[in-house]
């Protein structure tokens, strides 16, 4: 099958679209008509070589599409069916998903790092020479082939150009909020109010959260933050303080639940400092480079404060994203705000200008 597709050749340098060929499934396996993308911070990272990322590769890790063709053994879905790819799996019998406490399916956690799929090759091929699938995805690409394991199969009439964003964006940020178990009367503080914050933010409204305190630079978010249900909106440049004094000071000595939507490390420390003593929990949701290291006081946790990791909101993709896009489908999760930017594939370099200038919240990739 041949696809246009934008190649990311190296670190750093502009995708390239080309037309790759793309081989059939393999016993297991899938093979999707993209029908929208976006562009994640994530993806931004993985182009400036701050992520795991092997070049040359096919990048993008939030889409949609349609199953064209099934490979040998596929049980669970048909042609036609409309599906969300997913970086986080679920296999249903690892031990990870067997335990029914995490959503870090073990069934692809050696392949996709290397951004192949489970035969140890990718699908994507250009003049005979092998490009990866980044995440063992790569939904820059018209088509693709994944695991079947690697699908959320959704409800057709929800509009791929919209609910592409629950391939990451919405189901990380609203996840995350679930995952934390944050009960009606919190306070909330949201570090960075991006696509993934503006779905914390979202989610906190969702579960009834009293107060939900909207943390960035960029003044111009604000209306849209509290459009999505923030209360406060707080600039740290128009203080003199430290922001997690300015949080303390204004909710009677933290908050209880601190979420940190930017990959900044010292958001991060920032997030665990301005929760209640006690019984405050921060929850990193943002994406750092691995080889980075955070430094905090052990104070803050002997105080009774605790820290909180997550990878896709906790979510389990099989099983509970569809869900998700039910509740869209309902009017009880927005997703059009998001959407600042329609682009045809030929513009995704614009795209990732826009997200590094701060001028889109997510641009959505049409491929039709």
């Amino acid at each position: 099958m041949k696809s246009r597709a934008a190649i990311a050749w190296e670190a750093g340098a502009p995708l390239v679209i080309e037309e790759i060929d793309v081989a059939s499934p393999q016993s297991g396996e899938v093979m999707i008509r993209m029908s929208a993308t976006s562009v994640c911070q994530w993806d931004a990272l993985s182009l400036m070589g701050k992520q795991q990322t092997r070049f040359p590769c096919v990048l993008g890790h939030e889409g949609a599409g349609v199953v064209v063709e099934l490979g040998p053994n596929v049980t669970s879905l048909r042609l036609g069916d409309h599906v969300i790819p997913l970086f986080m799996p679920e296999c249903g019998t690892c031990i990870a998903c067997m335990s029914h406490k995490t959503n870090l399916c073990q069934a692809l956690e050696t392949t996709q790092p290397l951004s192949i799929l489970q035969d140890g090759t990718s699908r994507f091929s250009l003049r005979g020479e092998p490009i990866y699938q980044h995440l063992g995805l790569g939904t820059f690409s018209e088509y693709l082939v994944v695991p079947e394991i690697a699908l959320a199969r959704i409800n057709p009439k929800a509009p791929l150009s919209k609910v592409c964003l629950f391939g990451c964006t919405l189901t990380t940020g609203m996840g995350a909020v679930k995952t934390a178990q944050v009960p009606p009367g919190a306070t909330v503080a949201v570090f960075g109010i991006g696509g993934i914050g503006l779905s914390v933010i979202q989610g906190a409204r969702q579960a009834q959260a009293s107060r939900i305190i909207a943390i960035d630079t960029n003044v111009n978010k604000f209306p849209l933050a509290e459009d999505f249900g923030a209360t406060d909106c707080l600039n740290p440049h128009d203080y003199t303080d430290p922001i997690a004094s300015i949080i303390m000071n204004r909710t009677h000595g933290g908050v209880d639940y601190a979420f940190e939507c930017t990959g900044s490390l010292h958001m991060m420390a920032t997030a665990l400092a301005c929760t209640q003593r006690g019984w405050g929990m921060a929850v990193n949701v943002g994406i750092a480079n691995p080889d980075d290291r955070i430094a905090v006081s052990p104070a803050l946790f002997d105080s009774g404060r605790s820290w909180h990791g997550t990878v896709f909101g906790g979510i389990r993709g099989h099983t509970q994203l569809p869900e998700y896009v039910e509740q869209y489908l309902q009017g009880a999760i927005k997703i059009d705000p998001f959407i600042t930017h329609l682009l045809r594939l030929e513009d995704i370099n614009l795209a990732f200008d826009l997200l590094h200038s701060g001028e889109s919240i997510r641009s959505v990739i049409r491929f039709n």
